[in-house]
Formats: structure tokens, sequence, C-alpha cells
């Protein structure tokens, strides 16, 4: 049958983009495209804990919105932020 869907090549396509699309951190990221955070990498706490009071914790969704120089704007939470760029290094997406 021709007109059969094979789950198994729809699977594959998605994982073909989403390895296309795909940034290690924020500031690799593409711009208007939503990110799921897996996760915060920095030795420096104070850092760390900023970036948790920003709502930017494991698992919440983040949009980068533009690139002004090296300050990233991003949408965490429905609010906007201009971090720079040790910050979005910092968002494991």
């Amino acid at each position: 049958m021709e007109n059969t869907i094979n789950t198994k090549e729809i699977i594959r396509g998605y994982q073909m983009i989403e390895e296309e699309s795909a940034a290690t951190n924020l500031s690799e990221a593409s711009i208007d495209t939503q990110y799921i955070i897996k996760g915060i990498e920095t030795s420096d706490t104070e850092l760390k804990d900023f970036l948790l009071t920003l709502g930017c914790y494991e698992g919440e969704t983040v949009t980068l919105i533009s690139i002004l120089g090296e300050n990233f704007i991003v949408n965490i939470k429905d609010a906007r932020y201009s971090i720079d760029k040790e910050l979005a290094q910092a968002i494991i997406v």
C-alpha cells in the first residue's frame, strides 16, 4: 500500500530535524526558536543562583529573541531578559 504511513521513517525524520537544529548552549541557539533547558553548567554559584531567580532551570522553556552585540535577549516564563554571553553559554539546551 502506497498510502501507508511508516512511523519509523517519520521518527527518523524528526530526529534528523532535531539534530540539525540542535544547539549545545543558548549562545549557539537560533533566533525565534524555543528550547527546553537541559541544565545549567557553571562552577560559579552566584551565576547559577542568578539564573535560577530568572526562572531558568531544567525543563523550563527559553526562546532566544535576538542578539545585540554580546547581549542575548531571551524570553523565560513570559518575561524578557538581556543576558551576556557568559550567562548564555551556561544555559544548556
